[in-house]
């Protein structure tokens, strides 16, 4: 890469509001024209790495970086065993030299920062334990399909505020000029560095966050209804406590009472996988309200703007 810095995506506040606005806008165009940007085409090979499991990250990165003309590639984590074998660093220094992006699914955000800083190609995070900013995009996309607009409009997320989904919620909601709310028990809301972040977004775009200990005071009057999994990955040793008896979050689940005090157009998301009678109930998620499957196929077309978009800005 020359010319311009290269630049990547790491957390949802590495795009301006601005650029966030114009990106969801094409990722909606790229839902109409799949082959409209081809970016990779040569073909040119991106590297997609998975420390983690997943399903719909891998179909709709292969899949889009195909329609972006590229060649997409999967490197198992278990296998390359990225800064246990080799450092972050020599891996990054290897793998840019060979291919023209690097998508990462993997645990503290530490490792992809280290990723991005010795990369000379564009860095996306797939997830990280603190951040899942590509996820967020899909969402506003999905959110603004239905929606018509994304500014003003109250988004409510119910749950564990403390893992990654919430944290991105709370910086890409805000930037795009929602009132925020986010809400979860005790010992389970966001640090207040992310809170911070956010409100200071919002300033910037008119929206507003807030973080409550009531689920049902969060998804009052609320345009957008989220929740996520109780049991995010490499939590499973908390599993039963988190499921079972003495649940701390019982009373965020999202189902059709908390619904009922909800706009009655509200739209309910979730990232899926979901787990029906834990954080939602089946009456809710397979119900009218609930758009889930529009958000997982909006996953393709925001990354294909999310791509574009980086590697023209890196040129």
């Amino acid at each position: 890469m020359t010319g311009n810095a290269v630049r990547h995506f790491l957390r949802d506040d590495d795009l301006t509001p601005a650029e966030q606005a114009e990106l969801i806008d094409r990722a909606i165009a790229l839902k109409q024209n799949r082959f409209g940007a081809r970016p990779f085409e040569g073909p040119q090979a991106v590297a997609i790495i998975f420390d983690k499991p997943t399903l719909r990250t891998q179909v709709s990165f292969m899949a889009g970086i195909a329609e972006l003309g590229g060649f997409p590639f999967v490197v198992d984590g278990n296998l390359a065993q990225i800064g246990v074998r080799e450092s972050i660093a020599d891996s990054a220094k290897v793998l840019t030299r060979q291919v023209s992006a690097i998508v990462w699914r993997t645990g503290a955000q530490e490792r992809i920062e280290e990723m991005a800083a010795n990369s000379t190609v564009p860095v996306v995070n797939a997830l990280t334990d603190q951040f899942h900013p590509c996820q967020i995009l899909a969402d506003l996309q999905t959110i603004k399909e239905h929606k018509g607009s994304l500014a003003g409009l109250t988004f409510a997320y119910l749950g564990d505020a403390a893992n990654n989904m919430a944290n991105s919620y709370a910086l890409g909601m805000a930037m795009a000029g929602m009132h925020v709310r986010i809400a979860g028990p005790g010992g389970h809301q966001p640090a207040p560095e992310i809170v911070a972040r956010a409100t200071e977004l919002a300033a910037q775009t008119g929206g507003s966050v807030t973080v409550t200990g009531d689920g049902r005071e969060a998804a009052a009057g609320a345009d957008v209804v989220v929740t996520d999994t109780w049991v995010s990955m490499g939590m499973q040793a908390e599993k039963a406590q988190r499921r079972g008896e003495g649940n701390p979050f019982a009373s965020f689940q999202v189902n059709d009472a908390v619904m009922a005090v909800a706009q009655p157009d509200a739209i309910f998301l979730h990232c899926l996988p979901a787990y029906r009678g834990f954080e939602v109930s089946a009456s809710v998620i397979d119900g009218s309200a609930s758009v889930v499957f529009d958000e997982a196929e909006n996953r393709l077309h925001a990354q294909k703007a999310l791509l574009a978009f980086l590697v023209e800005a890196s040129r």
